[in-house]
């Protein structure tokens, strides 16, 4: 039978655009979404020989769904810059290629494609539609099916109904129930699959349903009713018209002899050596240079693996899976759990894999109803805890970390931790996501299944244990043979990059196991300090609010953003400085920091705001967090989350909390130290400016540190030309201020408005400074110029931060971009230098057998609990273990405090 290959282009674009690198040419232009479309179009040629074939795009502006329900996609973002650039080589390059290319105005490629297929089945050809989008699925039918080249997933009939729960021709009332979120099309509220699939499997199709809705019961059931006037539209916006005129008809659609020198032009221009050189030799494409991303070229497409994963339910399988990881040189592991909460967390079952394609789970403790029966999870950990606990038994996890909690929850010291897969990714591209969802996709091309797809998302998730073991095996043995399969890629990718493996095998792998012991110890709170002050502050916050209600003159919500507008704005006048989106007039922290320059009310506003803030994320909410077994509260550090390679604490958060602030201060008397011990608190001294004098090599600013100068001081003196003892305290403070404003490219305009200057003045001193600093004006333009190049900029240890919109078409984005690409490496570095030292430290405290221990890492700054008995070697120790990490251009000066409290230390 003739076959008819259907592309959505569009869908192609989309996936292509953000599932790849940032893939640049010489020029900086951007090649990842061409790559990517043609590289699934070879993919999908070389797997189906077609007789016709066609790739459909949608069309620019409105179609006719917007004048249906002017809503219709009307809340999509714009397409990105980067990805508008790359429509017209992408279509020039598959006409090249050639396929035939459809764009019909005010028509999307949706409705061409199923109009083309369903006069293809009727001329008795199969038609296979490659997209990734779920709504073409109510097109399959007997000589149509539906295609995902990027995850391989095929579907006929049969496929549909076990993906979805509802065969072909019910996906357009499924749809119409759940919404579109993508398009705009609204569903029926707290409508989810599980809900769709249930009325429809009920009623047998939407017809049905509404006529029955008066006895659909509960809440979702009137949210259904109030939906009714709505369903129509909504069905008629996700229904595929099938019967456009004027297309051409499917035997038309053949594919013509490649154009050659076009495709040679764009695969030149573009950098794509290795298709290039399937057109002219090796020789020809050796000139071309490689594309600017983190490795040499874009990925190759995976290779397509056959998958063999076990259910292990008995002795025999379990023992012979015990034998194949002891003997393997590496095995990725994974634990499915009862929580995300990694200290309450405890193992459902864990899975294995030691070669590509072949993994097992091992069920411990499902509930569902009729589970089989499963192996006793205290025996399973007991015959693993040898090979789990044994260091040269190499395991290659995703966020170990957390998997590592949960074996020590079960009294297990997982040991062997030789990689780390999330930790690989973030090394290699920062700026991007680093779940084993997005990594599967990025580097083989796959699309693994989602948790939610188990255990269903909101109120109505489920836990894991009650999956049904069949369908949990199925996704656990993927995690874990995936996980191996994404370090297979990623990992040779250090070999050829020293700064990079350095930042990944020295820095990275080393301090995860601290961070790891870090969340592990936790830190004491006294809740009775804390119930206390937020006592107090809730004292502070009613008489606030006396006070407000008295300046306004009638009291008003002062939370509400309206009523705070009509109060400011219309009934006291006071001027507007900003609108909303709606535009409405603003009264954000900006507004209010501006307005109360000159007003009361607005400075009332902003204490008020801070002081709410600090009751309800601190004095009120750390007591609740306090772990009942430990007496302790755990913090969470995601080490992978922030482009500079900083520590990012959570649930609940500790960096954050303000010390500008008496009220902010207070709160650190709350983190105690047991009787008998001490918090002692280490911290770098002015390090990020001490980075920028050794990354600048300005000689002046190097001097000032090597002799032990009061930097801020001997700035004064450089701007202001007089010497540093008849510096005063408001020329230190313009000195202060350009010192660390120009480490976050602040402006002259920004300096102006922070000292209450006139523009000229403050540009006056940026001028002045870097007259007397050379060094740091050519740092600052080498900087932006790299990331411009380049698309990243380093630290001093080789660590790459990344910034995409550097070579946005938007100024204000680009311009952004700028400026964080002269601060990341300054603030990177001193990422590095505190993990460094976090590692040192750690290492000495283990190596001396001491029981102080580290409680918090913030920013600069490491926190340890110690007994009175080691103080004194524990404070004498820190300075030169953190000072002798690394050696820089100035000194690494190290500032040791100690008290009964965290602020008492600090």
């Amino acid at each position: 039978m003739p076959l008819l290959l259907l592309v959505d282009g569009s869908s192609y674009l989309y996936r292509a655009f953000h599932a790849l690198p940032d893939l640049r040419n010489k020029a900086g232009e951007p090649t990842g979404a061409i790559y990517g479309v043609l590289n699934m179009l070879r993919r999908l040629e070389s797997d189906y020989k077609a007789d016709y074939k066609a790739v459909v795009f949608d069309p620019k502006g409105k179609t006719f769904r917007d004048d249906w329900y002017p809503e219709y996609k009307a809340h999509r973002p714009p397409m990105p810059d980067d990805l508008r650039a790359q429509i017209e080589p992408i279509h020039a390059a598959i006409k090249a290629a050639g396929w035939p290319v459809l764009t019909v105005d005010g028509v999307e490629a949706d409705d061409v494609i199923g109009t083309l297929a369903t006069q293809a089945a009727a001329a008795g050809i199969e038609t296979l539609i490659s997209t990734g989008d779920k709504d073409l699925t109510q097109l399959v039918g007997p000589k149509v099916r539906w295609y995902n080249t990027m995850s391989n997933e095929l579907l006929d009939a049969a496929g549909v109904e076990t993906k979805f729960g509802v065969p072909p021709e019910r996906i357009v009332d499924y749809l119409a129930l759940v919404g579109d979120t993508v398009d705009g099309v609204p569903g029926v509220a707290k409508c989810g699959p599980k809900t769709a699939v249930k009325w429809l499997g009920q009623y047998g199709n939407l017809d049905n349903l509404v006529a029955n809705a008066a006895e659909v019961s509960g809440v979702v059931g009137q949210n259904l009713r109030d939906h009714l006037g709505f369903l129509p539209l909504g069905k008629k916006l996700v229904t595929v018209v099938c019967d456009l005129p004027d297309l051409p008809p499917p035997t038309g659609l053949t594919a013509t002899p490649p154009d050659t020198e076009t495709l040679r032009s764009l695969y030149t221009r573009y950098q794509f050596r290795t298709w290039l050189a399937e057109i002219d030799g090796p020789e020809a494409a050796a000139g071309v240079p490689a594309q600017t991303v983190g490795v040499a070229e874009a990925p190759p497409p995976a290779e397509k693996i056959a998958v063999s994963y076990e259910t292990v339910l008995a002795w025999p399988q379990f023992d012979a899976w015990l034998a194949k990881v002891q003997a393997a040189e590496l095995t990725a592991l994974d634990t499915e759990t009862t929580s995300l909460d990694s200290f309450a967390a405890r193992i459902v079952g864990i899975s294995l894999s030691v070669k590509p394609g072949e993994a097992c789970y091992i069920p411990l403790a499902h509930t569902a109803p009729g589970v089989a029966d499963q192996l006793p999870r205290d025996e399973v950990l007991a015959k693993l805890k040898p090979w789990l606990e044994v260091a040269d038994r190499k395991k290659v996890l995703q966020n170990a970390k957390y998997d590592q909690h949960v074996f020590a929850n079960h009294g297990v010291a997982l040991a062997g931790i030789a990689h780390d897969t999330m930790l690989q990714s973030y090394v290699i591209e920062s700026d991007k996501g680093h779940d084993l969802g997005q990594l599967c996709t990025r580097h083989l091309g796959l699309e693994t299944i989602a948790y939610e797809d188990l255990c269903g998302k909101g109120a109505k998730q489920i836990g894991f244990d009650q999956v049904d073991i069949e369908r949990a095996a199925i996704y656990s043995a993927e995690d874990a043979d995936v996980t191996l399969r994404v370090h297979n890629v990623l990992h040779p990718r250090f070999a050829g990059e020293p700064g990079l493996s350095r930042i990944y095998h020295d820095i990275e792998m080393p301090a995860r196991q601290v961070i790891w012991q870090i969340e592990r110890n936790g830190i004491l709170v006294d809740a009775d300090v804390l119930s206390k002050q937020s006592h107090e502050m809730g004292q502070k916050i009613m008489a606030l609010e006396t006070q407000a209600y008295e300046l306004a003159g009638q009291p008003f919500n002062l939370a509400s953003p309206k009523q705070l507008g009509d109060i400011l704005f219309t009934k006291l006048g006071l001027p507007v400085k900003k609108k909303t989106a709606s535009g409405g007039p603003s009264t954000d922290e900006e507004v209010l920091t501006e307005l109360a320059l000159d007003y009361p009310l607005p400075k009332l506003l902003l204490e008020h705001r801070s002081l709410s803030k600090l009751k309800g994320t601190y004095t009120d909410k750390l007591p609740r967090m306090i772990n009942a077994q430990t007496g302790r509260v755990h913090t969470n550090f995601a080490q992978a989350a922030v482009v500079t390679g900083r520590l990012a604490s959570s649930d609940p958060n500790l960096q954050n909390i303000p010390v500008r602030s008496e009220e902010g201060r207070k709160i650190r008397t709350a983190f105690i130290a047991p009787q008998g011990s001490s918090i002692v608190s280490a911290d770098y001294s002015q390090i990020e400016l001490r980075i920028m004098a050794h990354l600048s090599g300005d000689d002046r600013l190097r001097d000032a540190f090597a002799h032990g100068e009061d930097v801020h001081r001997a700035t004064a003196a450089e701007i202001f030309g007089v010497t540093p003892l008849e510096v005063g305290p408001d020329q230190r403070r313009v000195a202060k201020s350009i010192n660390f404003g120009l480490i976050y490219g602040m402006s002259a305009f920004g300096l102006a408005r922070q000292l209450g200057l006139e523009r000229s003045a403050a540009q006056t001193y940026i001028d002045r400074y870097f007259a007397r600093y050379p060094g740091v004006a050519q740092y600052m333009e080498e900087a932006r110029q790299t990331a411009r190049d380049k698309g990243y900029v380093e630290t001093a240890f080789g660590r790459r931060l990344w910034f995409p919109e550097i070579r946005s078409s938007q100024a204000m984005r680009r311009q952004a971009a700028e400026r964080a690409a002269i601060n990341a490496p300054m603030q990177g570095t001193a990422a590095d230098l505190i993990k460094l030292a976090m590692v040192a430290v750690q290492d000495w405290l283990e190596k001396s057998a001491l029981r102080s221990k580290l409680v918090l890492q913030v920013h600069d700054e490491l926190l340890l609990e110690v007994p009175d008995s080691e103080l004194i070697d524990v404070r004498t120790h820190l300075p030169r273990l953190m000072g002798q990490v690394a050696e820089l251009a100035v000194p690494l000066v190290v500032e040791v405090g100690v008290g009964p409290n965290w602020e008492a230390a600090h």
